[in-house]
């Protein structure tokens, strides 16, 4: 079947990025823009050097708690100063920081250390030296985005890098959610499914906590919770996490905390209050994106409970740009709601309750060039949790945390018809083959115990832990007829499955961990620990001991060392735990409608399903080679076992679809990086240069949310979202009049992808092809403004953003059937897109 004209996307995209020798490079227009955007920063700043730094001050201050011994200085604290600029640095040995070159005006002062926290404000006078000391206490107030490791919490982490809450307001964000700024981060990239993964795992590989809770999908393990981007405070990825409070992953895992509100004072801020249109053929077609969101925060009783209501509605159309003008769209509509409680109980005590509500429906999920809106299906997901956390002081120095939460979440899956499904050279014809419906819900109790620091060669500060969880899973499938046509468009294979199954799984886990992070003298400290796992699943205990440190190396700490090892376990999904009570299938092969051969296969699992287990470790150098750069070089490994893997086997007139722990995965890095903090702007890039290789047959493929009916042979090869080279560079840079420009850059390896013949067996060694050189380059421009309303000024902030500058060719799919006269041509190409942002703040 021929494809329609809208099919073609730039045939000459080569000419846009490529080279004489066929090595990808960047266009010189590109390169011209780039370098332009950077010389103009820092000639401006250069005049705002030069206008403003005789009239600059300077803020001395110390770190410290009160203890049973007295009086503390605390070395290794986070220290941030939010106001006319934005800053960060960790307090030295004596617990000491400094800020020089402040610019005048009022600032906040917020400060961070292994569970305790304060702020303070501060006024800065021309050619004066202000001293402030703050004295930590048990009170989450957090302001700022973390986006990897706090050295002076995880210990050996290779990243080490700090977003501002600035710098997450304004970052190109293109759908505006917290997992959208994830890509910022060297070593994490969005993959061909869309799905984030970091550090070479896949999605379901890696750990996602909101406020410490759990909030992955039992059934899938994959990310189910996303709270409004306007309540996060901070989100850290970390890649080898060895502190063992955390747990039940192979790859990395994701934190996310929200913010303690303002006891005093009420505020408010509503925006996205513009739908976006969508256009067609140069024309207005009704609404391409509707996304209003509002917070309100304040008191209900002062300096007592803070509340906090955060709602967002999203319709968003996604096209692919390669399908006909009117049938390209996938549609997300869904409503995210998220509530908090904060309690400032006693000057001992603190509490945070919350509860979201998540329902979101997806029109077409896995729309693609060759997967019309016709056959593809409908996603539904609803869920909600509930989360309660406790946080007392006990004593001078000790912190016991009580944590709840129950999550529950649903999904479907829903055909757009029952017409017989039809896999064909260029395109699908017919209703989705598979119908779902899925119930899951988690149970979380933990406890933790931070004792106070005690003295004995050198400085404990011990931890220990225990967590409980109960996990039930429910679910029902049906999957229906699925036909292959060949090059005359005639039936040469049909799949057909038993009929309706219903599955049920519960599990109970266990889990206790102890820690101690020690600091034998002033330029070394290390973090060692072990964990302990139970699960009713595998039936099987787990013991994974980890260790990291951190050694300066001169004697004004600014080159420091820093690396670890440990031994991770992952959970098991629940519905890979129901794998035998699916359906089976029979796969009948066809010559001219008549039948050659046909073979019956079952679902079995090959001997005791056992946890994945990943052993882990990374090495980096980092140096200060003036004030406010840092460059580092790092290198980490994973390497992962008893891995998912499903995989077809005949024996005879028969066979089984197979289920094992035999799959293997790896994971190598080489990091260079380099963050930069000029005055007020922030410049900060790395390059990547990684290999992500393992089994390809991970089990979600063909039993996840968007299966493929067609199950091959297992196989090893790069992973789907491997890139072996990245360059990532983005900036933070205030303009003269009030603006505030952030550029964001991002260019890597296309993806892999394997060849095909007709019967959807692979061709060939996998995943040795690729798409074209990514490029993209976007920029989001904000400004203050002031409106007058009455008596008052109405507070806002206006300004636009453009995804893909220069609209460089950047396809998502590609004909991947070697026997398509298309075969290896790339479609849907990710447009040049411009939003308009305002935001209005009470």
């Amino acid at each position: 079947m021929a494809l329609p004209k809208q099919f073609d996307d730039k045939a000459n995209y080569g000419a846009i990025f490529r080279s004489q020798t066929g090595v990808p490079r960047l266009h010189p227009a590109i390169i011209r823009g780039i370098l332009s955007l950077i010389i103009a920063c820092l000639i401006l700043d250069c005049v705002a050097s030069a206008q403003t730094g005789a009239s600059s001050g300077r803020i001395d201050g110390t770190v410290f708690v009160v203890d049973l011994q007295g009086t503390s200085y605390i070395p290794g604290a986070k220290v941030r100063l939010s106001g006319a600029a934005s800053l960060e640095q960790h307090t030295d040995e004596q617990g000491r920081f400094s800020f020089d070159k402040a610019a005048p005006g009022p600032y906040t002062i917020a400060t961070q250390f292994r569970g305790l926290q304060a702020e303070r404000s501060v006024t800065v006078e021309p050619g004066k030296v202000g001293n402030v000391a703050i004295e930590l206490k048990p009170v989450e107030v957090k302001t700022e985005i973390t986006v990897a490791a706090s050295p002076a919490e995880v210990i050996g982490e290779t990243s080490n890098q700090t977003l501002s809450s600035s710098t997450i307001r304004d970052t190109p964000n293109h759908n505006e959610r917290t997992e959208g700024v994830l890509p910022l981060i060297p070593g994490v990239i969005r993959g061909p499914d869309g799905r984030i993964n970091i550090k070479g795992a896949r999605s379901a590989q890696s750990g996602a906590l909101v406020n410490s809770a759990n909030v992955t999908d039992p059934a899938t393990g994959n990310p189910a919770l996303d709270v409004p981007i306007d309540v996060v405070a901070s989100v850290q990825v970390i890649s080898n996490p060895y502190d063992p409070q955390y747990g039940k992953f192979t790859g990395a895992v994701s934190t996310v905390d929200t913010k303690t509100k303002d006891y005093a004072d009420f505020h408010f801020s509503v925006q996205n209050v513009m739908p976006r249109v969508r256009v067609r053929d140069g024309s207005i077609f009704g609404v391409g994106g509707a996304t209003p969101r509002m917070t309100v925060t304040g008191p209900l009783i002062k300096d007592r409970i803070a509340y906090t209501q955060s709602i967002e509605y999203r319709f968003v159309r996604t096209p692919v740009n390669s399908l006909p003008a009117f049938q390209r769209d996938s549609t997300l509509e869904g409503v995210n709601s998220y509530t908090q409680f904060d309690l400032n109980i006693s000057s001992k005590q603190t509490a945070t309750v919350s509860f979201s509500l998540y329902p979101q429906k997806l029109k077409d999920l896995g729309l693609n060039t060759f997967s019309p809106q016709t056959s593809v299906p409908d996603y539904h997901q609803r869920g909600y949790q509930v989360y309660a956390q406790d946080r007392y002081l006990i004593g001078h120095g000790g912190l016991l945390t009580s944590q709840f939460s129950y999550k529950v979440f649903d999904s479907d899956i829903t055909p757009h018809s029952d017409d017989p499904y039809r896999l064909l050279f260029e395109t699908t014809e017919g209703g989705f083959f598979n119908q779902q419906a899925r119930r899951s819900s988690r149970f979380d109790l933990g406890e933790t115990y931070q004792f106070a620091p005690h003295h004995f060669l050198g400085e404990h500060q011990w931890k220990t832990g225990l967590d409980y969880a109960y996990s039930q899973y429910s679910g029902r499938d049906l999957f229906r007829p699925v036909e292959i046509d060949g090059v005359s468009e005639s039936p040469i294979e049909k799949i057909t499955f038993s009929g309706a199954t219903s599955s049920s799984v519960d599990q109970h886990e266990a889990a206790a961990f102890v820690s101690d992070h020690w600091t034998p003298f002033s330029k070394f400290t290390t973090d060692l620990g072990a964990r302990v796992d139970h699960d009713t699943v595998t039936d099987q205990t787990h013991v994974s001991p980890r260790g990291g440190f951190r050694l300066g190396l001169t004697s004004d700490d600014k080159t420091v060392l820093k690396g670890g090892a440990g031994i991770f376990y992952d959970r098991v999904p629940l519905l890979i735990a129901s794998f035998v009570s699916l359906h089976g299938r029979t796969v009948t092969l066809l010559d001219q409608g008549n039948v050659t051969s046909s073979t019956p296969y079952v679902n079995q699992i090959n001997g005791n399903l056992r946890n994945p287990r990943s052993y882990a470790w990374n090495v980096a150098l980092s140096r200060q080679i003036v004030q406010g750069l840092v460059v580092q070089v790092a290198y980490e490994n994973r390497h992962t076992t008893r891995d998912f893997v499903v995989s077809p086997v005949a024996i005879g007139s028969s066979g089984v679809i197979s289920l094992t722990n035999d799959g293997q995965q790896s994971y190598r890095e080489l990091q260079f990086s380099a963050h930069y903090v000029l005055h007020k702007h922030v410049i900060d890039a790395s390059y990547v240069h990684s290999k992500a290789y393992g089994d390809l047959n991970d089990f979600f493929q063909f039993f996840g949310n968007n299966p493929k009916p067609v199950i091959q042979a297992d196989g090893q090869g790069r992973l789907s979202y491997d890139v072996p080279n990245r360059f990532l560079a983005w900036a933070e840079v205030r303009l003269p009049w009030r603006l505030t420009v952030l550029p964001v850059f991002d260019t890597h390896t296309g993806f892999p992808y394997s060849a095909q013949d007709g019967y959807r067996d692979y061709v060939g060694p996998r995943n040795t092809n690729r798409l074209s050189w990514f490029s993209s380059t976007d920029l989001q421009v904000l400004r203050p403004v002031s409106i007058p309303f009455r008596d008052h000024h109405i507070h806002a902030r206006a300004g636009f953003t453009v995804f893909n500058v220069f609209n460089h060719f950047n396809p998502r799919d590609v004909q991947t059937i070697a026997d398509s006269p298309r075969y290896g041509q790339s479609f849907n190409n990710a447009w040049r897109e411009y939003r308009g942002k305002f935001v209005f703040e009470f």
